[in-house]
Parts: structure tokens; C-alpha cells; sequence
């Protein structure tokens, strides 16, 4: 069983802020599936269970389910919720992947680690805090805008919206998460 996780705030002011790319990836994700979110959170977050993965392959025919979830505290705590659906499912920390932004990667640039460190991003340190390790999958989506960050700071800078210049481009940087998906899944 495969657990992917958004990183992100919930709320409709929060929709398309720089924090909420986890988010805003798995919606893209979903939607080229064809899935819906649960109406309801359950375990701290909104769900969805995917049979079917990009590219024509089955998850269930190889034996594998996958579940999709946005935790429903805020960003710094959306760990708790990644530890309950990981105790709850007996998932390992190997089958969990978490996506999130990150203010200090160019805009556009999509990182994949296997494991790795928290750094700065609050978001991970709540992960890693609740799941006591910090082995677990994470793709990071530079959301960088120097001139931003620059006048705003860093707290107002992760709230802060895309430029239209930024969401033009959000559908190439959001497919290329949703590969990684589909790599990490297969794995």
C-alpha cells in the first residue's frame, strides 16, 4: 500500500498560495485519474483511493492500493494526520511520499528524494516529528520568486498567490510532479 501525501492548508483563501502546492499537486493528480475526494475527512484528512494508475496500469491488479490525502490541520501539524493513516494502514515509512513547496528552489524545479531532511520546511519537520524518522519519501516544488520574497518575507511569501505568470506555467511543473507520482508508485 502507497500513501501520497499534499502538503498544504485547508480553506479557500489558501487555494493556489505558494503553500498549498501539495495540494494543488494532487488535485492535478486526481484529476487526470479521474478520482474525487472524500466529502469528509477521515483520520485528519480528505482521501481518495486510486485503482487505476496513469499510463494504463492497474495498482490493484499488481496487489498495490494507493491513497491520496490532504491533511486537514494546518501545514505545521499535517503530520499527526500522516501518522494516523500510516499506523492506521500499517503503511511503511518506504511507501509514503509527501509533496510540498520549498521558497528556496527556482520556480518550476521538482526535486525527488527517497529520504532526506525537514530543512526549513515546517510542514516536514511535523512529518518527521510524528513518524519519529525522517525515511520517507518527498518531492519538493520550488515556488522561488526573489522579488517577492524580497518585499514580502518569508511567512507572507508562502501565503502569497502565483503570479499569472507562475500559473501559466503551474500545468508543466504539476505534470511533471504527476510522473514522479507515477514512478514512485511503480516502484
Amino acid at each position: 500500500m502507497k500513501l501520497i501525501v499534499g502538503l498544504g492548508n485547508p480553506g479557500d483563501k489558501y487555494n493556489f498560495t505558494r503553500h498549498n502546492t501539495g495540494f494543488l499537486a494532487l488535485d492535478f493528480y486526481l484529476k487526470r485519474c479521474g478520482g474525487t475526494w472524500s466529502e469528509k475527512p477521515r483520520l485528519g484528512a480528505l482521501f481518495c483511493e486510486i485503482e487505476e494508475v496513469l499510463g494504463g496500469s492497474s495498482a490493484a491488479s499488481e496487489g498495490e492500493k494507493v491513497i491520496l490525502i490532504k491533511p486537514q490541520d494546518f501545514y505545521n501539524l499535517s503530520g499527526v494526520a500522516v501518522a494516523q493513516w500510516a499506523r492506521y494502514y500499517k503503511i511503511a515509512t518506504s511507501d509514503i511520499l509527501v509533496i510540498c513547496d520549498n521558497f528556496d528552489l527556482e520556480f518550476g524545479k521538482v526535486r525527488y528524494r527517497a529520504t532526506g531532511v525537514a530543512g526549513g520546511n515546517n510542514g516536514l519537520k511535523s512529518v518527521d516529528k510524528e513518524l519519529s524518522t525522517s525515511d520517507y519519501a518527498r518531492i519538493r516544488v520550488g515556488t522561488k520568486n526573489e522579488e517577492i520574497l524580497n518585499r514580502v518575507g518569508a511567512v507572507d511569501f508562502v501565503l502569497s498567490r502565483f503570479t499569472p505568470e507562475e500559473k501559466e506555467k503551474l500545468p508543466l511543473v504539476l505534470t511533471e510532479v504527476c510522473e514522479k507520482i507515477d514512478d514512485f508508485i511503480r516502484k
